[in-house]
């Protein structure tokens, strides 16, 4: 804005418009400028005169009826306040258009309830920079096809029929739950829907329409959902994975839509209202994860708004002013950079070093840019996933943290729930932004985080991993872990929280959901890579199907094939590792150049012309990697793939329980719904006898220990790579995949034991590089996917065995 004596122009263009251009000195030119405008107010004046004269008998007409109306009108409102007395609240109807009728939000009784206004002018919401398909356009193959089914033939898929916290859960009319928080129905909804809908299985989606059609049926007048009666003290925060369910079933069925939105916006409604009176929320989860709830109204804001743009603009800023401050977070003011071992907890802190918390907050300055524009915080977004890996990450593509974030001690615990939610945020940031290494990320987290957590037959899994954990057994947990029990990283149903048994079925499903992506309005972009096929219109309205047939990430080469009603553009994200190798691309049997468009420099653009079939073929060439970790140790990979030493596997089989930990006061997020808490390993579940719920004979519980040494050095120098340990090339892959020796490729090097001692009955931390020394003769050590074993060394300490196998 531009002020000259008086006159404001809107810039020095304005200015150059408005004044005259004869030779006026400036002061005179702006003093007609004055006088021309004081002239043109009075000739409005005088014809605003001129209509209100002509116009009297309108006028009167109108204060007439507005006489006549004025009285029911105030009857009306005095009997809107009547309808609950003894009440001090104004109970209001508050009126928005639904997608297929107007409905009001009734028996919300709280004071503030009007429609809401803001200074919302802005259209559209930042486009991601890669555009997420709908769910159910995206189908698995090859392994991870075997892996949903054995997922959904496995614990994921039979929870609703047998475990308490899904089968008897509150949100479904039962009574076990294991938190006041009421997240568990919500957790295993959010989980299984893609799952259900990747794999098309009537069985599962029938879980999925019952479970609904309950929840829904049994939405509150006020539009609340959930099993609680009163929610004007309580947490808004289990509604948040709720919410992700449904946005994946109407994206999935558009059949569900005109039950699920008008159901939505009822709580939107209803949510607005208690962020307004500041009511909503007393804890800690809600806050730390309020971008679950932001993303899905910018979903419906993009997909069903309807007239409700206005309030899903306001209630995604009231979401951000009560959630808590991220961006704030990730500067190098706040940032917690240190090992939290050695800071003291406190109530200010403890919400954004709670692993899951960290996890999903990852994405949270990325949700919030969507719709504030501000891109500052994107430095935040980016500085956080940085930081929290470089400071609290694991080799394996996860955050340390059991429950509470500590340093890079390769004996500290990671939980599942971070896991999985690690992946999604950064699918998200992918999507969004379109940084390279976000997807990077995922990939590392789905093939080596992951898996290691879960039996290969899907049984059965931990609560928490250790990245150097040579045995699965109970151990001494105080004074090892933050706050977790003792049989945490064993493997069973429950084996300490029970989040993590509802809450890791996401894991794959979602990341399979998001592996394909819209690219501009001509192009389909493959970029979280495994084998997978998809059917799809592009934003010209191009038809595509692409089918990508491979083994990565336990091969090299992605085989596609593909069909279009028009020519497009194809693009293969091609991942840092890579780079470092040759990429060969060949184009229906004929080699063709690696390209870039300087648009998407991290992909391979490929020109696909209109035809009924064309194959390309992309080999990547990965080479050994060895990455520095804490305390001169080392990780290992090759292509996305974390290597750790074999250190062989004995099984004992347990019957399977149900192990609830009892939290601490300090935990008050955790409470045991179960009888029998924290039993035994091996002992029968009392919950499944209370509620007459049979555990399937699948279900064990089991404690592993390893065969071989442990307490190993080895020499980087000496590292080998086996693409198989097969006398084919072409034997195809094990199923389950992630079973010990599943994998064909392994890694050989030299290596000798060490002396290392335990700590609370795991290893302790490792020997610095000054204290090695060989306790017995240098031999030849295995390394495989660190996926493959659920027993392992996967940050080992280095010697020099060089100079004729001299130990270092």
């Amino acid at each position: 804005m531009v002020e000259k004596a008086g006159v404001q122009f809107a810039d020095m263009q304005q200015e150059k418009e408005l004044l005259p251009s004869s030779g006026l000195d400036r002061q005179s030119k702006i003093r007609y400028v004055c006088l021309r405008t004081e002239t043109e107010h009075l000739q409005h004046e005088s014809h605003y005169k001129k209509v209100l004269a002509s116009d009297s008998r309108k006028l009167m007409a109108l204060i007439v009826i507005f006489m006549l109306l004025g009285p029911l009108f105030l009857y009306y409102s005095w009997s809107c306040q009547q309808l609950r007395p003894g009440t001090t609240s104004h109970l209001k109807t508050a009126w928005y258009r639904a997608p297929w009728r107007i409905y009001p939000a009734k028996s919300v009784e709280f004071d503030r309830m009007d429609p809401p206004t803001g200074p919302y002018t802005n259209s559209t919401l930042v486009p991601f920079k890669f555009q997420p398909l709908p769910l159910g356009s995206i189908k698995p193959q090859g392994w991870m096809l075997d892996h949903l089914q054995l997922m959904a033939a496995g614990m994921a898929g039979h929870e609703f029929d047998f475990y308490p916290i899904v089968r008897s859960n509150p949100w479904l009319g039962g009574a076990s739950e294991y938190s006041p928080l009421n997240e568990g129905f919500p957790y295993w909804f959010n989980g299984l829907v893609p799952l259900a809908y990747a794999l098309d299985d009537s069985r599962l989606k029938e879980q999925v329409k019952n479970a609904t059609n309950y929840v829904l049926a049994h939405q509150q007048a006020s539009g609340w959902f959930g099993p609680e009666r009163t929610y004007d003290s309580s947490t808004i925060w289990a509604r948040f994975p709720f919410f992700l369910g449904l946005m994946q079933l109407v994206q999935a069925d558009s059949s569900y839509a005109p039950r699920v939105i008008p159901s939505m916006f009822k709580f939107i409604i209803l949510m607005n209202a208690l962020l307004s009176d500041g009511r909503s929320v007393t804890e800690v989860w809600g806050r730390a994860r309020y971008a679950d709830m932001i993303l899905c109204l910018q979903w419906l804001y993009e997909a069903f708004p309807e007239d409700h743009e206005q309030l899903l603009l306001e209630t995604m800023q009231k979401l951000k002013d009560f959630g808590l401050d991220w961006a704030g977070y990730f500067t190098q003011e706040n940032y917690l950079f240190t090992d939290l071992d050695t800071l003291a907890n406190t109530a200010a802190d403890f919400p954004f070093v709670h692993a899951v918390n960290a996890a999903q907050g990852l994405k949270s300055c990325a949700v919030d840019y969507r719709f504030t524009k501000n891109a500052s915080v994107l430095d935040n977004a980016r500085n956080g996933v940085e930081w929290t890996f470089d400071y609290h990450g694991t080799s394996s593509g996860t955050i340390i943290g059991d429950e509470r974030e500590s340093g890079l001690a390769p004996t500290r615990g990671s939980e599942l729930c971070t896991v999985v939610e690690t992946m999604y945020s950064m699918s998200y940031l992918h999507h969004l932004l379109g940084d390279n290494v976000f997807a990077d990320r995922c990939e590392l987290a789905a093939f080596n985080a992951l898996p290691v957590m879960m039996t290969p037959d899907q049984w059965a899994h931990q609560y928490i991993a250790q990245t150097n954990q040579p045995w699965s057994r109970p151990v001494n947990a105080p004074g090892l872990f933050w706050n977790v029990g003792n049989y945490a990283q064993t493997y069973g149903l429950s084996p300490n929280y029970p989040c993590c048994t509802v809450n890791h079925p996401q894991g794959f499903p979602k990341f399979l959901s998001a592996s394909w992506v819209g690219v501009g309005r001509n192009g389909l972009g493959h970029v979280l890579l495994s084998p997978s096929n998809v059917s799809t219109t592009l934003s010209d309205g191009t038809l595509v199907t692409a089918i990508c047939d491979t083994d990565y990430p336990f091969a090299d080469t992605l085989n596609y094939t593909i069909s279009s009603t028009n020519e497009f553009r194809l693009y293969v994200r091609i991942p840092e590792w890579a780079r470092v190798g040759e990429i060969i691309v060949n184009r229906n049997g004929k080699p063709q150049p690696a390209s870039w468009l300087p648009s998407h420099p991290d992909m391979l653009a490929i020109f696909i012309s209109r035809t009924t079939k064309t194959t390309v073929d992309v080999t990547f060439n990965p080479t050994i990697r060895v990455t520095p970790r804490a305390n001169d140790t080392i990780a290992i990979y090759h292509g996305a793939v974390l290597y750790a030493l074999d250190v062989g596997e004995s099984i004992t089989v347990l019957p399977p329980s149900m192990n609830i930990f009892h939290a601490s006061s300090s935990h008050q997020h955790r409470v045991p719904p179960l009888p029998g808490a924290q039993k035994p390993l091996g002992t029968p579940s009392a919950a499944a006898t209370n509620f007459n719920f049979t555990i399937p004979t699948q279900a064990h519980d089991y404690i592993i220990n390893n065969t071989t040494p442990w307490n190993v050095a080895i020499d980087p120098s000496t590292l080998v790579f086996h693409p198989s340990n097969s006398s084919s090339p072409t034997t195809p892959l094990a199923n389950p995949i992630f079973a010990y020796h599943g994998p064909q490729r392994y890694l050989t090097a030299r290596a000798c034991q060490i002396y290392w001692p335990l700590d609370h009955g795991v290893p302790a931390r490792v020997p610095l590089s000054g204290n090695r020394t060989c306790v017995g003769n240098v031999t030849e050590v295995v390394l495989r996917p660190y996926g493959s074993l659920r027993v392992h060394m996967a940050e080992l300490p280095v010697v020099d065995l060089g100079r004729e196998g001299q130990r270092g």
